[in-house]
C-alpha cells in the first residue's frame, strides 16, 4: 500500500511517497501553490500514477501540543482531500520536522539556494518516515 506524505504550506506542498511495504518514505517532488484546484489536480495526477492509497499530512501544532491557526488550515486541508479523492488521511504531528530537515541539509553542506528547494520535500519525507515508523512498531 503506498502512502503520500505531506507538508503543506502557504507558498508550497512538499510531497514525499512509500514503497509498496510501507518501509519507507522518498521525496517525491514540490508543488508550487498557486490554486488550490491546481493543487489538487497535481495531487490527484500523482495519487493516479502511484496507486496511493492514504495520505499522511503533517499537523504543525505548537510546542505545548496545541493546535493553532497553521493547524486548523491543514485540518480544513485534510477534509479536502478526503471529499476530493475519497482515501484515508492521518494527520501527523509535523513538529521539528523542517528544522530537521534544515540541520541535515547544512549537515550536508548544501547552499541556501538547494535548500529552499528541497527543504519541504525533506520535510514531508520525514513526516512519512516517522508515520511509517511509528506504524511499524504497532
Amino acid at each position: 500500500m503506498k502512502i503520500l506524505g505531506l507538508d503543506y504550506g502557504d507558498r508550497r506542498i512538499g510531497v514525499a511517497i512509500s514503497d509498496a511495504f510501507g518501509w519507507t518514505a522518498q521525496g517525491l517532488e514540490v508543488i508550487e501553490r498557486r490554486k488550490p484546484e491546481n493543487d489538487l489536480k497535481r495531487l490527484g495526477d500523482i495519487v493516479k500514477e502511484h496507486g496511493v492509497e492514504a495520505f499522511v499530512l503533517g499537523l504543525p501544532k505548537n510546542m505545548n501540543g496545541t493546535v493553532g491557526p497553521r493547524g486548523e488550515l491543514s485540518m480544513s486541508f485534510a477534509e479536502q482531500l478526503k471529499q476530493s479523492f475519497g482515501l484515508p488521511v492521518h494527520l501527523w504531528d509535523e513538529r521539528l520536522s523542517t528544522v530537521s530537515a534544515e540541520r541535515a541539509l547544512l549537515e550536508a553542506d548544501v547552499s541556501r539556494k538547494k535548500r529552499r528547494q528541497v527543504i519541504d520535500k525533506m520535510a514531508a519525507t520525514i513526516i512519512l518516515q516517522t508515520y511509517l515508523d511509528y506504524q511499524s512498531r504497532r
